[in-house]
């Protein structure tokens, strides 16, 4: 065969593999290389060998959202457990913390989580359970499921109450909580006196049914125990100050406090203190915070009601993640119950596991 003979077959072969290659279908960056058999493939099927491995697309994150009450050492306790329940479940926790509680700065929050369009559910602890029905059910209306901590909306009863869209209420008996706390406050001061409530504001339903428990208790069971008053301080430790100096300074025969949550309690012992009435006027404060627990071990506070926000946080998240996958049966309400920290048993480690962190 002459070479312009043999250059003339060769040029059509070449010609005719470039044809068939710009005819066949492209290549993509996530198609998988055809594997070779031992002996090889015909041409026509055979991978280039200069292919690069295909990688395979990253699985879309689960994003789970965490709107908490406020800035307080309950809720940063409630989204480190959160936080650990995210890790352990292989998901990713989006977290806001109003500054403040109310609903001026919890709203725009809630807002704002929603447009962000990438959460696929969504926990929270209203701050007014009637004034965040319209905001959550927006939010509801825009298709992220949810669920509350430690406060709820409507009546709480999420089954059968005005309100049903969200899936669960995980949190304390606060109406036991409050029975528990004032029950030891009335034994402290031997079963007679006057006692002093220093709550938050109404319409908080978890601070609402502490004081609920409270007035219920004595009226029941201690008939020579009198509740002098009862004020709120607005989630305000420094206007919880004045108000006790002012209680104290009307009352000088007070017996007793009952703080029904952080800043409550930490005003009422910190007065108590610095009137050097430490012992005398008995104080229960509600929420193991640090500052709860140095008034604890220093005097100004007799007891400790330890609610559990990082079981709070944890089970939130397990939940969330149940629902997800396509659990039907999750609880409409889920307690998580109480440690009573007092002098005697605040070194125990059974029972300091449950300080706030």
């Amino acid at each position: 065969m002459s070479s312009k003979r043999f250059f003339s077959v060769f040029s059509l072969l070449i010609v005719s593999v470039i044809l068939f290659t710009a005819c066949g279908p492209s290549q993509t960056a996530t198609q998988a290389p055809a594997t070779q058999p031992p002996g090889g493939l015909p041409p026509t099927t055979q991978a280039p060998a200069t292919q690069a491995p295909a990688t395979q697309a990253p699985a879309m994150a689960v994003k789970i959202g965490f709107l908490a009450g406020t800035n307080d050492p309950f809720y940063t306790t409630m989204q480190r457990g959160a936080a650990q329940a995210a890790a352990d479940l292989g998901v990713e926790l989006v977290t806001q913390i109003p500054q403040n509680w109310n609903v001026t700065d919890q709203t725009p929050m809630l807002d704002a989580m929603v447009a962000r369009g990438d959460l696929s559910f969504l926990f929270l602890a209203p701050v007014d359970s009637q004034a965040m029905i319209a905001p959550l059910q927006k939010a509801s209306d825009a298709g992220i499921p949810m669920l509350t901590v430690d406060t709820f909306i409507g009546d709480g009863d999420y089954l059968n109450g005005p309100v049903t869209f969200p899936l669960s209420f995980i949190a304390s008996d606060n109406y036991l909580g409050g029975q528990i706390a004032c029950r030891a406050l009335a034994e402290a001061i031997g079963k007679t006196g006057k006692i002093y409530i220093q709550n938050v504001r109404p319409g908080i339903s978890s601070t609402d049914a502490r004081e609920k428990g409270c007035e219920d208790v004595i009226k029941a069971e201690y008939p020579n125990v009198i509740i002098a008053g009862v004020d709120y301080n607005e989630d305000d430790a420094s206007k919880a100050q004045a108000q006790t100096d002012a209680m104290l300074t009307k009352t000088p025969d007070l017996a007793g406090i009952f703080g029904t949550n952080v800043f409550s309690a930490q005003g009422a012992g910190t007065v108590v203190a610095n009137k050097g009435l430490s012992g005398k006027v008995k104080v229960v404060a509600f929420d193991a915070t640090a500052s709860a627990i140095e008034m604890l071990k220093n005097n100004p506070v007799d007891l400790v009601i330890a609610q559990k926000p990082s079981d709070m946080g944890y089970l939130a998240v397990e939940m969330a993640m149940a629902y997800m996958n396509g659990v039907t049966s999750i609880p409409v309400h889920i307690p998580t119950g109480y440690a009573v920290i007092t002098r005697d048993n605040m070194n125990d480690p059974n029972i300091s596991k449950f300080f706030y962190k």
